[in-house]
């Protein structure tokens, strides 16, 4: 029987992710609408990383079913990884340390004249290149409250010498440069203040209020957020890599630019 919810941004029931030694996560049922903020906890080993890449497409689901954004998954992964972003996940959309806030601004915003069907693929290079560069830039920026003029050395400051508040406001600024219908978020709220927590939950709950639904791996959770919880398996649980063997090469490539990674 399908339970697609009309208009739903996640409809998850049951899904899983099973790796070589046993499960990742198991059993999440997820129903969320456009510009929900949905929070991912549980305890370390749990799968909290594997449940938001496998919500973006990023890793394929082995049990149960699932449709973000209207597609389903995992039949069609590519189209949610179209839809979809990541920020501020260890391994697979890290900063780098000697790269600066501008560096990694206008790589990521390069890149999205580059992918099929974004916004600015479209127009020539030269001033108009530039324009749509900047006013990307620029408007991720207001969308994380991030301001060049609050930093050391403005844009020119190197990622190693970012607060780590600032460090993720940069990670999710990346994020939604180019408007995805959903963004999730790992390690939100890690090894902050307690008066920081509150600004990246708040952060978060922003970008919601915009009509983007952000799905956010995190300790302390807001009492407003749609709370998902995953459980520690009874077997050691090694996460699977992400996009797996049946995964095209161009699926992976995709994958991988949307990241920023390429």
């Amino acid at each position: 029987m399908n339970t697609t919810r009309q208009g739903a941004a996640v409809n998850a029931r049951g899904i899983g992710v099973e790796g070589p030694r046993g499960w990742a996560f198991r059993g999440v049922d997820i129903a969320a609408e456009p510009g929900t903020l949905i929070a991912v906890q549980g305890p370390s080993g749990s799968g909290r990383t594997c449940l938001l890449l496998a919500l973006t497409g990023r890793m394929r689901i082995t049990e149960g079913e699932a449709e973000i954004a209207g597609f389903p998954l995992p039949k069609r992964m590519g189209s949610v990884r179209a839809r979809t972003a990541i920020a501020h996940v260890p391994g697979v959309a890290d900063l780098e340390p000697a790269l600066t806030v501008g560096e990694h601004l206008k790589e990521q915003a390069l890149l999205g004249h580059r992918l099929p069907g974004s916004l600015g693929a479209s127009l020539p290079w030269g001033k108009r290149h530039k324009e749509a560069t900047r006013a990307r830039i620029d408007a991720a920026l207001a969308a994380v409250r991030l301001d060049p003029a609050t930093l050391a050395k403005g844009l020119r400051t190197a990622v190693r010498d970012l607060e780590r508040i600032e460090a993720l406001r940069l990670s999710v600024a990346l994020g939604v440069m180019h408007g995805p219908q959903l963004l999730a978020v790992d390690d939100v709220d890690l090894k902050l203040s307690e008066a920081e927590r509150d600004q990246a939950w708040q952060l978060l709950r922003d970008l919601t209020r915009e009509g983007t639904t952000v799905v956010a791996a995190g300790s302390d959770a807001p009492a407003d957020a749609l709370t998902v919880r995953t459980t520690q398996t009874d077997t050691e649980a090694a996460a699977p890599t992400p996009l797996q063997d049946d995964t095209t090469e161009e699926e992976a490539a995709h994958a991988f630019a949307e990241t920023g990674r390429a």
